[in-house]
């Protein structure tokens, strides 16, 4: 047993010194001090990224086919009334949706900018009190009615019961509603009224589209969009004349779902709309992005950066209808974020790097220091005594 503890005792690779041979120096014991500190710092900084997770980011091809892109978007237009504004959207893949009115909201504003009325656009037509029935008289007791679309009915059963029936059948179409006042629904509402009424007053415009995800558009217009031989047109209510002001703010947009760390740049702009009329473009990138946290639950969403331009008239004519266009596309690229926790192991590692390295240098500073002190005292003494 006693051979067992002499060889461990000279495997000791750190042997000791007797106490009366050390010497203590200020020096030794102000880098002593420093590296201590400086010991300490480093450890609690080691200890707050093994406590909190860090964030590894990897690229990678976005692979994925026939998914839907849902946008989030929320904007004010402080000059345009909620009556004849109108959201389309289309892609390249050829689907088109024109005057989008579901899961939209529209809040009308005053000029202050505070809410009149907030309500799901398309909903709540006026009750017309004995209205025009299709052979032209007026609707009696115990009839049911069936207005008529003036001339836009796809079948000969087709009804047009509101001021909205009638404009989508003409929208259908490919007809612009040119004279609301002619079309018995829309007068006995007060739809033209209710559009003059509403002049000096704002919109606030949010909800959300549901999109294939290729690359494609959506704006808000005043007036109404349809599509003829092709082509798309736009009802911009003649009786509504004059400049449009398109200012607006965009109070969000988001491709997705949020996720911690996400930056959308277009959120809070504004842009307030000078002399000229015109089209306000947004070009956006949509960078498809996974998140997954460190319970493993799965966020999927997108990044986006955008670019800005107004295109005003060209020769006293516009190329486009006003309103404020929203383009985007995907990059073929995914972000991956995940959280991940700092081993355990890879924690101590980083902690005996820090202490024995500090540990390292300080004994090699102070060395320097105390060997450099000494060779000047002795050349101190050597001068004296010459």
């Amino acid at each position: 047993m006693v051979g067992v503890m002499n060889r461990l005792r000279n495997l000791d690779a750190y042997p000791k010194i007797n106490e009366d041979f050390y010497r203590r120096t200020l020096s030794g014991g102000v880098i002593t001090l420093v590296s201590s500190l400086v010991m300490l710092i480093l450890f609690f900084s080691e200890l707050q990224l093994y406590i909190h997770p860090v964030t590894e980011t990897q690229l990678r091809v976005d692979t994925s086919r026939g998914e839907k892109l849902r946008i989030n978007f929320d904007v004010t237009f402080p000059a345009l009334q909620c009556s004849i504004i109108s959201l389309d959207s289309m892609d390249i893949s050829g689907e088109r949706h024109l005057d989008v009115r579901h899961d939209i909201i529209k809040r009308r504003l005053d000029s202050s900018g505070n809410v009149i009325e907030a309500k799901q656009d398309g909903i709540g037509h006026t009750k017309i009190e004995k209205p025009l029935q299709k052979h032209g008289g007026r609707l009696e007791h115990n009839e049911t009615y069936c207005g008529s679309c003036f001339g836009a009915e796809l079948s000969d059963d087709a009804c047009c019961n509101s001021c909205e029936e009638v404009r989508e059948a003409y929208r259908k179409k490919g007809w612009a509603l040119s004279d609301p006042e002619s079309i018995d629904q829309c007068k006995r509402e007060g739809f033209v009224q209710k559009v003059k009424d509403e002049e000096g007053e704002g919109c606030n415009v949010h909800g959300f589209l549901e999109v294939n995800k290729v690359a494609g558009n959506f704006h808000f217009i005043p007036g109404q969009s349809f599509h003829q031989s092709g082509f798309q047109f736009h009802d911009m209510l003649l009786f509504q004349q004059g400049n449009y002001n398109i200012s607006h703010t965009v109070n969000r947009l988001a491709f997705g779902d949020f996720f911690p760390g996400v930056v959308n740049p277009l959120d809070g702009v504004q842009w307030h709309q000078g002399k000229e009329s015109g089209v306000y473009q947004y070009f956006i990138k949509v960078v498809p992005s996974i998140y997954t946290d460190v319970h493993q639950n799965t966020i999927q969403s997108n990044q986006f950066s955008v670019t800005e331009h107004f295109q005003g008239m060209e020769g006293g004519r516009m190329q486009s209808p006003p309103g404020v266009f929203f383009y985007y596309d995907l990059s073929p690229i995914k972000v991956i974020f995940e959280e991940q926790h700092v081993e355990f192991l890879h924690f101590l590692t980083n902690v005996c790097a820090i202490v024995g390295g500090i540990f390292t240098v300080s004994g090699i500073l102070d060395s320097f220091i105390y060997h450099g002190q000494r060779a000047i005292k002795k050349k101190m003494e050597i001068g004296k005594f010459n």
